[in-house]
């Protein structure tokens, strides 16, 4: 079994440079595949290896002051669920395109998953998924709001156009690991909201915590590598992953005229090129042959969503 990292941490970093080779060495060293993205604002990603060599990577990330409280959390994969390593710079760890949001500054309320229930129950609390649509399709919490957003950047104007903070004073957000309902947080107290709550560990950390038959929690959690979902107590969820647009894809969908595997499902089908399709059709014949001598082909990358735990 391999072990798996999702962790992040908001701090101000100057040398953002020097860190990405620093991050890129000791992965190298400890055979660790995934992705982190390093920006002036913090630490984000999430990574894969045996487990004394992740812990390894955590205790000397731990070891430096700026990251001695980074937030993270472990689940299992049966197999690596990445392909190789990268550390990228980025302009923001998690994108939300405003560049007055400083989470270093001032972010909203912590919940621990134990004190998410009663938060979320409260009638005169608002619940926002901060996720995307692909990902709340799946799975969220009873009563959550959902943005439909195709992407994080989008957030901010569903706010602005459907959330007055004058009529919601109490807004509870969450997201997968943590990371973009911290930022958001920090979006809407801008925005003149009173009291706003984040789940902290986001929702993993509250599958992981919560026991099934005192969960609120509906369906499977998206997750940003080739396990597409987890469920409860962080096991394997019940959802594929489509190689045309990364959606994630149910036995349902596979029944659809529209899909083919390794090339296109209802999500994307009639927004592929045939030039698309047919290249995504010759990698899944090679995959195929691969299989069958026993290698794995790895061939052209999925498409990118990236890591936003």
């Amino acid at each position: 079994m391999i072990r798996v990292a999702a962790l992040y941490k908001f701090v101000k970093i100057e040398d953002i440079q020097k860190l990405q080779v620093t991050l890129k060495s000791w992965g190298q060293e400890l055979e660790i595949k995934g992705t982190l993205l390093v920006a002036h604002e913090g630490i984000n990603g999430t990574v894969a290896g045996i487990e004394d060599n992740i812990h390894e990577l955590l205790k000397r990330l731990q070891n430096d002051p700026r990251f001695s409280d980074v937030d993270y959390k472990l689940s299992w994969s049966e197999d690596y669920p990445f392909y190789r390593l990268k550390v990228r710079l980025k302009k923001e760890i998690v994108t939300i395109g405003i560049p007055e949001v400083d989470p270093t500054e001032k972010v909203g309320t912590y919940v621990s998953p134990q004190e998410w229930n009663k938060i979320i129950s409260d009638p005169n609390v608002i619940v926002l998924d901060t996720r995307n649509d692909y990902e709340v399709e799946i799975g969220t919490f009873k009563n959550a709001i959902d943005p439909k957003t195709k992407t994080f950047r989008e957030f901010p104007k569903f706010v602005k156009d459907n959330i007055d903070p004058k009529k919601y004073s109490k807004v509870a957000m969450f997201c997968t690991g943590g990371i973009r309902c911290e930022k958001a947080s920090s979006y809407m107290l801008q925005e003149g909201f009173e009291e706003v709550y984040h789940l902290k560990g986001g929702i993993l950390k509250y599958l992981e915590d919560m026991p099934k038959e005192q969960s609120l929690w509906e369906g499977d959690c998206f997750v940003f590598d080739g396990r597409v979902s987890l469920a409860h107590a962080l096991e394997f969820g019940h959802h594929e992953s489509c190689f045309g647009c990364r959606n994630p894809i149910t036995e349902e969908d596979k029944s659809s005229p529209f899909y083919e595997r390794g090339v296109s499902c209802p999500h994307c089908y009639h927004h592929q090129t045939e030039k698309q399709k047919m290249r995504a059709r010759e990698r899944q014949r090679q995959q195929e042959l691969a299989a069958k001598r026993g290698q794995k082909h790895i061939g052209a990358v999925m498409p990118k969503l990236g890591p936003q735990v």
